[in-house]
């Protein structure tokens, strides 16, 4: 049976004066309605619901449009990258380096294409893209390619749909209202996510918001992970247990469909 936890993020509207204002008055108005994940048996994955408004004191400013990127990060670990080469026709490890912070699962949606929505500047002191959230700050000194390693970690969990950019997928209505959806998959590592959402304009960024998502597994999910943990010699029992009853069942299975 496919489950899906459904996460919808539900944003309070705030009324419009029309007095003329500067961008700065901006604001990103946020509720949570649920702030929690639930890893099941039959998890298969998450749609994370994201809805919006913008706060303002005064009208909409005059001028370029308001864009609005939406970043969803699992917990951040470190990651160690190694490089293989061939030597006298095997596959052996050479080099590694150890990626200092790389998030687990991290989608990006913006409402326009990304070298639009926000400068090189603004993405260097938010860390907004996939790149700049990846930190890497030692290496060997042997390792003049250390960089190569951290675009290694990307290449890898972009091809396993953990690091996604998605360039207008957020609808905004009206300068007002906006709205987006970020799929998470099925194999989602446990911990605290992170929802940040960016208001810019011309590039620059003019009010930011950020908020927390539970992600644990529950049930039986939660005992076992808990038992493997805290008690591995009773877990590994239980599981040779479950093993040889396994096979047990199985041999008397055949034996019974073979006699008659």
């Amino acid at each position: 049976m496919f489950r899906k936890s459904l996460l919808t993020i539900t944003l309070l509207l705030a009324s419009l004066i029309s007095a003329p204002g500067q961008a700065g008055q901006e604001e990103v108005v946020l509720g949570l309605s649920q702030d929690r994940v639930a890893i099941t048996a039959d998890f298969d994955g998450s749609e994370i619901l994201i809805f919006g408004a913008v706060k303002r004191e005064t009208a909409i400013p005059e001028g370029p449009p308001l864009q609005v990127i939406v970043a969803v990060s699992g917990p951040n670990s470190a990651v160690t990258v190694r490089r293989k080469e061939k030597r006298m026709g095997i596959w052996v490890n050479t080099d590694s380096v150890i990626v200092d912070s790389a998030p687990s699962f991290y989608a990006i949606a913006t409402s326009a294409p990304f070298n639009e929505v926000i400068t090189d500047t603004e993405d260097l002191r938010y860390r907004v893209s996939i790149a700049r959230a990846i930190r890497s700050v030692g290496a060997a000194m042997n390792i003049s390619d250390a960089q190569d390693f951290a675009d290694a970690v990307v290449r890898i969990r972009e091809s396993e749909e953990l690091y996604s950019l998605r360039e207008n997928t957020v609808a905004v209505d009206q300068q007002t209202l906006f709205r987006s959806a970020i799929d998470m998959p099925a194999d989602l590592t446990e911990g605290q996510y992170k929802a940040r959402i960016f208001l810019t304009r011309s590039g620059l960024v003019v009010s930011s918001f950020e908020t927390d998502i539970d992600v644990r597994k529950v049930g039986l999910e939660r005992f076992l992970y808990s038992l493997s943990r805290e008690q591995p010699f009773l877990y590994g029992l239980m599981s040779l247990a479950i093993a040889i009853a396994a096979g047990w069942g199985a041999s008397a299975a055949f034996r019974l469909l073979r006699n008659n």
